[in-house]
């Protein structure tokens, strides 16, 4: 069994096999159901994905640097998602977190109330878990599949449209 610990929290599961195995109105989920990513060889990504991208660059990157790298005061979140599972992930964006060691202390604002975040949770683990595999590459996707009717009307819908 693997160990991920995850901010203090001992977790049984990391993300696993991010291979998607079938798919829910343009969704893709890996064999264990977690919302993963899908990139076709000619580089065409999910619209999950390229919606994260987007997502990321408008809300995470000032912390957390371009491209999830990391910066001088926040994690590199494509390393993060290398052992971080969706549960905890989706845990630590919509509660934050607090680190604090003898040296700095470390403050993850809670983003659970901000629609900009919350209604694209999915989206921002999916792109994080498609840079933590080394799937897509620190560039804005060129090519994507379409937004499904489905992801249109669950996104209208949580950001109260």
């Amino acid at each position: 069994m693997l160990l991920a610990v995850t901010g203090g929290i001992a977790s049984a599961e990391a993300p696993g096999d991010p291979t998607a195995v079938t798919s829910e109105d343009g969704k893709y989920l890996d064999k264990d159901g977690n919302p993963t990513y899908k990139v076709t060889a000619d580089g065409t990504v999910d619209w999950y994905t390229y919606s994260g991208y987007r997502r990321y660059h408008s809300e995470c990157h000032v912390c957390h640097g371009p491209d999830g790298m990391g910066s001088s005061y926040a994690p590199a979140l494509k390393d993060s998602l290398k052992t971080m599972n969706y549960a905890d992930f989706i845990g630590v964006v919509a509660s934050g977190r607090k680190n604090v060691s003898t040296s700095q202390e470390n403050v993850m604002p809670a983003f659970g109330d901000n629609p900009n975040v919350a209604c694209y949770m999915d989206d921002l683990y999916i792109y994080l878990r498609a840079r933590s595999n080394d799937a897509v590459a620190r560039v804005r996707p060129a090519k994507h599949e379409d937004k499904s009717e489905a992801y249109t009307k669950a996104e209208s819908s949580c950001m109260g449209h």
